[in-house]
């Protein structure tokens, strides 16, 4: 299943050039991954009051083409593997039909000591 988030591109999300800023495609794909989870049922909140969090591991990215100011772009998330203790998924923020941006982001629940844990069954079977 691809999940899809919309994002428009405002002034504060450009660099001087008025071209998106490197760091704030991090920001994009992070609104849609917590979308694509809320979306599935997963409610975040009751998780953190459980004392469980997920937290991201690792980002592997590529930008690929310049965003700019007032462009209307679309995140697409999916699943690409799971493991008993990680959740690794696709991320790619489009404009129309062209890819600006990919990465492969890697996330794991943590306690509240702030250990890592295997992934909770309901996550899972959200998932």
């Amino acid at each position: 299943m691809t999940h899809t988030f919309p994002v428009r591109v405002y002034y504060e999300d450009t660099d001087m050039g008025g071209v998106v800023y490197h760091a704030n495609y991090l920001k994009f794909i992070e609104r849609a991954r917590s979308d694509y989870v809320r979306a599935l049922g997963n409610d975040q909140n009751a998780m953190r009051d459980a004392g469980v969090v997920w937290v991201v591991r690792r980002i592997e990215a590529d930008y690929l083409a310049p965003a700019k100011f007032d462009d209307v772009l679309e995140v697409e998330t999916k699943v690409i593997s799971m493991s008993g203790v990680r959740l690794t998924m696709a991320q790619v923020v489009k404009r129309d039909e062209t890819d600006l941006f990919r990465a492969t982001v890697t996330a794991v629940c943590i306690n509240k000591d702030g250990k890592p844990i295997r992934l909770p069954a309901e996550i899972r079977a959200l998932m």
